[in-house]
């Protein structure tokens, strides 16, 4: 009996005991399971927070960006008001310049040769009084270099750099504008020997270059045959830079409606600018002249009626200037002598060749290529 009330005994503790750890079991999951919904509703309130200050800061986002686009909005107009009035001004110092600047010196032709006066033809009695717009139109290719186009075709050739047996040909202005900014991708065409300096000019479907050398030859070369047609030396003492702000130019070449010109410098010791009037086929020289037009801080020239316009710099980042003007006919006066400056751009024009049929000049300026379109007048009769 006694053996029997231990059993019930022992039995009875370890039920309390088992029921007491399964109480403070629960107990310990019911605070857990508390804490949990604690953090819970706490992580709820922070991403309801959270998402209000996200939407606080999307709004005041979109607020700063509406007032950086109208602030953007009014500085290019600003911008573009500033251009205009820069343009402006730029063209009234180009007229107070024209106005209070010294004349351009119009030199008498200096005949060195004696042969007979170079008669005008009867249509081209025009001078340049001015220039009416400038159009930029590409970047390619180095500072230095030549393009031009054929005035008896649309056919548009470049020359990169001062030197190469390489120039690049293209159907028209508008080809050669086609690609991105920076390429122009043209026919390719191989000379017969290296081109030198700016002295280069196309022709009725020929091209004309001073060839890079010892001797100072031009050659002539059938562009459309592919062939070499002939080469002429010329008689020099050295070669002496035309331009002396461009000194890999030792001759120049141009076109206009009168025919082929060459410019030179007959040595080093040579102050002026020489003219020469050559046959286009023969490349027989038919006539020189002394322009008078000296070669210290010269940069350029073209040729426009028989009239040698020369460009002069004194820095690369001045402006370029018509500082003189020679006349192969002593049809042009030294009252009526243009002085007129280029509009700031660049750098120095590295080359400047005239389109007698467009009236308009095709430059070279520190890899750009701009157009230059003229104003002209008549000649004074005299």
């Amino acid at each position: 009996m006694k053996l029997v009330f231990i059993l019930l005994l022992s039995t009875t503790w370890m039920l309390c005991g088992a029921q007491f750890y399964y109480q403070a079991l629960m107990d310990y999951l019911e605070n857990r399971l508390l804490a949990i919904e604690d953090h819970m509703h706490l992580w709820k309130e922070q991403s309801r927070q959270y998402h209000m200050e996200l939407q606080d800061l999307h709004k005041r986002s979109k607020k700063t960006i509406e007032g950086l686009k109208q602030g953007h909005s009014m500085l290019s107009t600003d911008v573009e008001a500033a251009a205009a009035r820069l343009n402006r001004v730029e063209q009234n110092v180009d007229f107070v310049e024209s106005q209070t600047s010294p004349r351009a010196c119009a030199n008498q032709a200096d005949r060195v040769l004696e042969q007979g006066v170079w008669s005008e033809e009867e249509n081209c009695v025009e001078i340049i009084s001015a220039i009416r717009s400038v159009k930029i139109l590409k970047r390619v290719g180095g500072s230095k270099g030549v393009w031009l186009r054929d005035p008896r075709s649309s056919k548009v050739y470049v020359f990169n750099g001062t030197a190469g047996d390489t120039i690049y040909q293209f159907e028209s202005v508008k080809e050669f504008l086609q690609g991105s900014p920076g390429v122009a991708l043209g026919r390719p065409i191989r000379l017969p020997s290296n081109w030198r300096g700016s002295g280069v000019a196309v022709y009725n479907g020929y091209l004309y270059y001073i060839q890079q050398g010892e001797d100072m030859n031009v050659v002539r070369y059938d562009i459309i045959g592919g062939r070499l047609m002939d080469v002429a030396i010329l008689p020099v003492e050295s070669r002496a830079a035309v331009y002396s702000l461009n000194p890999e130019t030792v001759a120049d070449l141009a076109v206009d409606d009168q025919g082929l010109w060459l410019l030179y410098a007959s040595g080093e010791t040579e102050p002026n600018i020489n003219l020469a009037k050559m046959d286009p086929v023969s490349l027989d020289i038919e006539q020189i002249w002394d322009t008078r037009c000296p070669r210290e801080n010269s940069e350029a020239a073209f040729i426009v009626c028989g009239v040698v316009y020369v460009v002069y710099n004194t820095l690369q980042t001045s402006r370029s200037r018509v500082q003189c003007v020679f006349d192969v006919n002593d049809k042009v006066v030294s009252e009526e002598a243009p002085l007129f400056y280029f509009p700031r751009r660049y750098g120095g024009h590295a080359s400047l060749k005239y389109n007698a049929e467009e009236k308009q000049i095709y430059s070279w300026d520190d890899g750009y290529q701009i157009l230059y379109r003229l104003t002209t007048k008549r000649k004074m009769l005299v």
